[in-house]
């Protein structure tokens, strides 16, 4: 296999782990949090933000050393917008991981802790403006694998 493959797959694989811990989340996220489900949420949310830094590695990597080239990228408009939702989306993803950091720390003073609803709505649209953002990110990455957003 040559590197642009190899750091393509990386980097794909790395988007939808992405993807996949943002729904755990999502599914997770319900009125009435236990103290397991909080814990669960932090560990997930925590793996999330590793992923996310596996996919800047891997697409930074792609950028450098990957068979388009950097002129290629940077000269794109699409690529822009993409490097935008992909931004908007950990824009948005900081308020939940610091609500479920609160919640953890909350859990250890009180065993009995559980957010009320208002503060578990509050984190849903959040998690649905992650959602909406991230559907844009393929949308920009098939347009630039077609050609799309040279300037």
């Amino acid at each position: 296999m040559d590197l642009d493959l190899i750091l393509a797959i990386a980097h794909h694989l790395a988007v939808f782990a992405v993807f996949g811990l943002l729904l755990a989340e999502v599914a997770l996220l319900r009125p009435g949090l236990a103290a397991d489900r909080i814990r669960q949420l932090g560990t997930i949310d925590s793996l999330y933000g590793v992923a996310s830094v596996l996919v800047i590695v891997a697409g930074i990597a792609r950028v450098i050393w990957g068979a388009a080239g950097w002129e290629y990228y940077v000269a794109n408009w699409a690529f822009w917008a993409k490097m935008a939702a992909f931004i908007l989306v950990g824009v948005l993803s900081a308020p939940p991981t610091l609500t479920v950091l609160r919640w953890r720390r909350e859990l250890a003073a009180n065993p009995a802790f559980s957010p009320d609803a208002a503060q578990v709505t509050r984190l849903r649209r959040f998690f649905a403006g992650e959602l909406v953002a991230f559907a844009l990110i393929p949308v920009f990455a098939a347009m630039m694998a077609r050609g799309y957003g040279v300037l």
